[in-house]
Formats: C-alpha cells, sequence, structure tokens
C-alpha cells in the first residue's frame, strides 16, 4: 500500500489521543463526546486505509487480468493464422484431388472407347467371315 504523507500525519496526530482514551476507557473511566469521535475517525482512517488496500488489489489484478487477456488475444490471432494457412493447404489439396479424378477419368474413358472399338472393329471383321 502507497500512503501519502497526508495519511502519515493524520494518523500520527491521533494516535496519542487515541492511546490516552484506550488508558482512560481500560481505567473504567467514561468517555466523553470528543473521545468517541477520536475513536470514530481512527475507525474511518483505517477503514479507508483498508479500502485503499483493497482497491490496490483490484487493480492489480485488473493489470494482470488485461496482460493475460492480451496474451490470449495473441494465441487466438496466431491460431486464426494457422486456420487460414491450413484452409489455403486444404484448397490446394481439393484442386489437386480434382486434376487427379479427372486425369483418371479422362484416360479411363479413352481405354473404355478403345475397348469399345477394337470390339466393334472385330464385330465387324467377324461379320464380314
Amino acid at each position: 500500500m502507497n500512503k501519502t504523507r497526508v495519511d502519515d500525519m493524520l494518523i500520527e496526530m491521533i494516535t496519542p489521543r487515541v492511546k490516552q482514551i484506550e488508558e482512560k476507557f481500560g481505567n473504567g473511566e467514561g468517555l466523553t463526546q470528543d473521545d468517541i469521535n477520536t475513536l470514530l475517525l481512527k475507525s474511518q482512517y483505517n477503514h479507508i486505509n483498508h479500502l485503499d488496500q483493497k482497491l490496490d488489489e483490484v487493480v492489480a489484478d485488473v493489470a494482470s487480468l488485461k496482460g493475460e487477456f492480451n496474451e490470449l488475444k495473441s494465441e487466438f490471432n496466431a491460431l486464426r493464422s494457422e486456420f487460414n494457412a491450413l484452409r489455403s493447404e486444404f484448397a490446394l489439396l481439393k484442386s489437386d484431388i480434382e486434376a487427379t479424378i479427372q486425369k483418371s477419368l479422362n484416360k479411363n474413358m479413352m481405354l473404355l472407347i478403345t475397348v469399345m472399338g477394337f470390339f466393334v472393329i472385330l464385330s465387324k471383321i467377324i461379320d464380314k467371315f
């Protein structure tokens, strides 16, 4: 916690009075309204200091979360880049497969036409005999 000089001065100013009040109360004496107000003031300073500590913790947590979020954002962007690269590779693979299939179909069609032509010619030759 980072105390300011004003915080330190205020606590130092009321500390001797708080000790007197504690001794007075410890001896069984009654407290005046000023005594009660001084104790309330010390309580409020303690409460403010506690809230300052919690605020510092929250600020640190938010800063930490911001750093973690930025790390996740970087990792997500890296994954996005990898995904886009894979998408490109799959597109190339798809076109390669399509080209291979088309070549195979063309080759099989030529073979089929050649075989059919051979049988047509063979049947014509057989008909002539």
